[in-house]
């Protein structure tokens, strides 16, 4: 890696975005890493500085998922590699930005190493994704057969919960979004994967490839 090369974070925890930014120029050679916290600063410095390199972006931003953007950062800038970061463990997540068909994909969990690693690997013109045995592809489609909670099963507050669960929200957006504690939605979630005969949400989404929640 040169020491011309730039790097762009777009976190919306303003720490978080300074500590990526400066792990980054400290451990992995960027020359200048800028560090924004909302999509109107991000679009605003792409259009006044030098193209980076690299832009880290948060799958979570206050506006929902960044599935959006990178499609238009993608499009913009189509030499500038895009590594994802975050913090929900939810595979399904994982697997939305793999389909996306940007460079990477982190949890903000892991080690520094690790970080450098995936940093250097994407840079050097490579992928940064789980290996295709631990990534099973969401390819659940809004076209596919409907099936109602009803017929699963589950009642009418689980059947709506399932399908945010579907869309690989976690239980704090769920929660949020239903207006109930995150202690409820774990329940729920738990009595439907009971429901479902299945262990997790990844199974679940196995198991319900092919249809659409009404």
């Amino acid at each position: 890696m040169t020491t011309q090369q730039t790097a762009l974070v777009i976190d919306d925890h303003p720490l978080v975005a300074r500590g990526i930014a400066d792990f980054l120029q400290s451990h992995c050679a960027f020359s200048l890493v800028t560090a924004v916290n909302d999509v109107e600063d991000l679009w605003r410095h792409l259009a006044t500085s030098v193209l980076p390199s690299l832009i880290v972006v948060d799958f979570w931003l206050p506006g929902g998922a960044s599935l959006i953007l990178l499609s238009e950062l993608k499009t913009k800038y189509p030499n500038t590699s895009l590594l994802v970061i975050s913090a929900d463990d939810n595979v399904a997540v994982e697997n939305k930005v793999h389909a996306a068909g940007v460079q990477g994909f982190l949890h903000k969990q892991e080690a520094p190493e690790v970080f450098v690693h995936a940093v250097n690997t994407i840079m050097n013109g490579d992928t940064w994704f789980n290996s295709a045995e631990q990534r099973v592809l969401n390819t659940y489609q809004p076209n596919e057969l409907p099936v109602t909670a009803q017929e699963l099963g589950l009642t009418a507050r689980q059947g709506q919960i399932l399908s945010m669960v579907m869309n690989g929200l976690p239980n704090k957006r769920i929660a949020k979004a239903l207006n109930l504690t995150e202690q409820t939605v774990k329940e729920h979630v738990t009595g439907i994967l009971n429901r479902l005969g299945v262990n997790n949400r990844m199974e679940a989404m196995t198991k319900l490839r092919g249809r659409r929640l009404e």
